[in-house]
Order: structure tokens, then sequence, then C-alpha cells
């Protein structure tokens, strides 16, 4: 039990439903969908939906989708892939041949076709109980009426509003300037493609005039995107992949996503005795972070699209995890494994739903960097994502841009069972660190018994791009033993991250717990 002396929060609990996210008011919209006989499905969507409302630089409809579905108690966990792909008519070569070496953030050519629709309208097909026109009716009435903006909104907003352009500054900003705390935001636009979709499905957002603006706007900018590209996205079912890790197993979403980079880690864990390290010390953080570096490196070597990737045997292999462990030395940093043209950045959200029935859904949905590409459509103001700046143009490599394939995605849902029962769905925001966040998650709950809450609000520290970023909550001492051993450490302008978890105890009682680096909250009831 915590010292309720100091500042923290309680974990939540409750037995007929419960969500926790990164916003409050996309908690509970999840929640009344509940109450109003919706299950962990329709939560889910809901309540995501509506967080591209309240945090419109992290996500929104122009965005991709992953999740992981567990629909009953018995059953398996079904993974849905929601991740749009490149134009068919752009290439790497295309590129190269005009002197580029990476794919701008800010380019036409960083649009990779929305994905994200397409997944919500199948998931609430095939496995909710209300029907788009219910589940959409939340999202819908906050974009006419408006959110007021929660402070780390704010925040984040603040710091990206250089990067919208265009169409996206008469939309995402206030007389040119981020809003400030509790400062309405509305987005009747958006209001007008989800009223479309409510009553039309996945066709009325990837076909007619809503596709036409889409795809109009991107080709004025010298985009290769047709409406051929738009009428044929489709979101995926495949299976997780996952490892054992101490008496449980952990469950990740499979390639594009890097899930697979989460569980080297934590096989390359399974080499060193964390019990005798200091959860908060120098010690753990740097061998975690030598191990991240290891295995970051081997993902930028070999993750792509399930369709391009030949090795995932290879980096799911204990030996190679063995193998990988055994290059780190306990006393000093090694330079970065790597430097890659992929970008990675931080912005997505997280948000898990667990039902009366026990359906659980572990959802995260993203525009990848702060407001994407910065580049919205003329009439509906919808933000376009970024995700082909996830691409290479490393000729031959299997993460190369190539139309109509899907880019390595850096956000990555999660699972967690024991013995057969499924007991945690959880999630990690901040991209490149989120399999980092995942790995330290299942460590700090097994290898040092803390509760989920807690394990949760622990300091947290990540090794990225040469930089050791270290918060504030570690002490001097922990940052200057890292400089000792070699590591350049910063203490990082924002959080690292955010997290949230439902865990299903076997009295059926649902304990959620909410990361208090974001705004939002668990909610049960």
């Amino acid at each position: 039990m915590r010292d309720f002396h100091l500042p923290g929060r309680s974990a939540v609990f409750a037995t007929n439903g419960m969500c926790a996210t990164s916003h409050p008011i996309g908690a509970s919209v999840a929640i009344d969908i509940l109450k109003r006989g919706g299950n962990a499905v329709d939560a889910a969507i809901a309540g995501a939906i509506v967080l591209g409302l309240c945090e419109p630089q992290m996500t929104g409809i122009g965005g991709d989708m992953f999740a992981l579905i567990h629909p009953k108690p018995g059953s398996k966990v079904i993974a849905m892939n929601a991740s749009g792909r490149a134009p068919a008519a752009l290439n790497a070569s295309d590129l190269r041949s005009k002197g580029h070496a990476t794919v701008g953030l800010e380019s036409v050519e960083s649009v990779t076709i929305p994905g994200a629709v397409d997944g919500f309208c199948r998931l609430c097909e095939d496995y909710g109980h209300l029907g788009l026109d219910a589940v959409l009716a939340p999202a819908i009435d906050y974009a006419q009426n408006g959110v007021p903006v929660a402070p780390r909104v704010a925040f984040d907003w603040a710091e990206a509003a250089h990067r919208v352009t265009g169409r996206a500054k008469d939309l995402y900003l206030f007389d040119g300037q981020a809003p400030n705390v509790g400062q309405m935001f509305r987005s009747p636009e958006q209001a007008d493609v989800l009223r479309a979709i409510a009553k039309s499905g996945r066709a009325a957002f990837y076909e007619g005039p809503i596709a036409e603006d889409m795809v109009n706007s991107l080709r004025a900018m010298g985009g290769a995107h047709t409406m051929d590209d738009f009428a044929a996205t489709r979101a995926t079912y495949h299976d997780p992949i996952s490892t054992q890790y101490r008496g449980i197993e952990v469950m990740e979403h499979p390639p594009n996503g890097q899930g697979a980079t989460a569980l080297l880690m934590l096989n390359m864990m399974q080499h060193f005795d964390w019990s005798k390290m200091d959860p908060f010390g120098a010690e753990r953080a740097h061998i975690e972070a030598e191990i991240a570096k290891l295995a970051y490196d081997t993902r930028n070597r070999l993750l792509a699209d399930n369709d391009y990737m030949t090795r995932l045997n290879h980096m799911m292999d204990p030996v190679t995890a063995e193998r990988l462990a055994a290059l780190v030395d306990p006393n000093r940093a090694m330079p970065n494994a790597t430097q890659i043209s992929e970008s990675v950045h931080k912005d997505t959200i997280y948000i898990t739903v667990v039902d009366k029935d026990q359906m659980a859904v572990s959802l995260i949905y993203s525009i990848f960097h702060s407001f994407g590409s910065g580049l919205a459509s003329d009439t509906y103001g919808i933000l376009f994502q970024n995700r082909g700046a996830g691409f290479t143009l490393e000729d031959g490599h299997p993460n190369e841009l190539i139309g109509g394939k899907r880019p390595m995605h850096t956000i990555i849902p999660g699972m967690i069972a024991k013995d057969g029962r499924v007991k945690m769905p959880f999630g990690v925001m901040g991209g490149a660190y989120q399999p980092n966040g995942h790995a330290r998650f299942v460590s700090n709950m097994v290898d040092y018994d803390l509760d989920s809450q807690t394990a949760i609000d622990a300091p947290r520290s990540f090794s990225d791009d040469g930089t050791m970023k270290v918060e504030k909550g570690y002490s001097d001492a922990v940052r200057q033993t890292l400089v000792d051993k070699g590591h350049t450490v910063a203490v990082p302008a924002g959080p690292i991250g955010g997290a949230q978890s439902i865990l299903i105890r076997e009295d059926g009682v649902l304990k959620g717990a909410s990361d208090p680096r974001k705004d939002g909250c668990a909610l049960g009831y």
C-alpha cells in the first residue's frame, strides 16, 4: 500500500467495467458506453476517437491503429493491424533519384494512407454490440461543441505548434498560437466526417467526397496518393507474438509494429539477476540501456512489414538474446549500436478497456509525430499522419519504402497472461521508448514485485540517439554514476512516455492503473 502522506494516486477498483487512458473525457466516454450496454470493443473505439479531439497533436482519424482483443475468457487473443500503406505509385528509388536520404517528416511523401478508420469500422462490426452510430455519437458531440484543453495537452501543443502548416494552421492554432489550458478546441469539420462514417461506414471515409478531399489535397502538395489507394485500405487480423518472462507470458502485436523489440529485450533481460540491483539505481538503468541499444539495433536491421520481414524467428530466438546479452558491459556504456534513418518519436494515445464479461481490449492509435505531417486536407481538415517517415530509403533493406507497403511502426499494444489466463491488457506511450517501456513495466512487477500503479509511477530512463534521458525521479548520484559509466546524461524537458493497464483479478475485480505523466485516469463502475 502506498504512503498516503506522499503525492501519488491510488489504483482504481471496480467489477462492472474499467477504462484506463490518457485523458479523463476519453475514459468517461468509454464507461458511458459500457453502462449503455456496449462491450469493451465499443467502449475502446468510442474513447479512442474522442481522444483524437482531446489530444489532436497525438492522434486522429488521419492516423493508424493497432489492437489486441481478448473476446472472452478461454478464447485466443486476436491482433488487429489497422496501419495504412504507402501510395502504390511511390517508391524509395523515386526519392533517392531526387537526392533524398530519408523521408522528410513534414513532406507529403511521409503521408501513408490512414488505416485507423477501417480498423474501427471492422472491429465494431466483428466484435461490437452497439453499432457505429452509437459508438461515434460522443465524438460527434465533442467535435461539434468542443473540448477544454487539458494541462499536459497544452504543454505538448505548444511544443509542436510550429509543425502545422497551411490549412492545419487554421484548424489547430488560435490566432497563430497554441491554446491555453482550459481553452475550447472545436472541430465541426471532423463532426461532419464522423456523422458520415456513422451513417455509411468505412465507405464514407475511403470513397466519395471525404476521400476526394484527402486525395485532392495531397496531390496538390505533390503527393502520389490516389482514390484507389484509399479504397483498397483494409485492416487485417493476425496472431500475436509472445515470450515467457519468469512465469508470465507477454503478448505483443506482430510486425510491422515493434513489439518483437520488447520481447527481445525481455529475452535478454532473463540473463541478468535484477533482484540484486536497486530498482531505481544506476546499475539497473545502465544495463537496461545497454540491452535496449542492442535490441533496437536488431529492430533497425530486421523489422518491417510482415510481408517483407524474413527474420522474425531469428529476432525471437532465445539464442539471439543470449548472444546479445553477452555483449553488455556492466561497467561501460557502448556507443550507439547504430545510426538509423527511420524516424521515431513520442506521440500517440493508448486506451485499454475491460468489460463485465472480461472482454479485454488493448488499443493504440497515433498520427506519429506531434500533429503528424503537419498537413491537413482542405475541406474537412483531416490531419495526415507522417508514418511514411518510418520507412528507410536504403536499397534492399526489409523496411525500404515500396508502394503498397506498410512502414515499420513504433506503436505497440500489450497483454499479459499467466497459466493460460489473460490477466492484464497494458500499453506504454512514447514512440521509440515503447519496447523499453513494456520491458521495464513488466520487470517492475515481476522482478521487483511492484503493483501495477507503482510500476507505472516509477522513474524512467531511456538511452535515445546517444543521450541517456533520466527523469527527475532519479537522484543526482544515479545520474553521476551513469556519467561515470560513459553515458551522456540529460534530464528530458518532459516526462518519458505514459502508461495504462487493467489487472483482471481471479475474483473478477478489475484494477486500473494510469500514468500521472498524462492528464488521464482509470475509471470503473
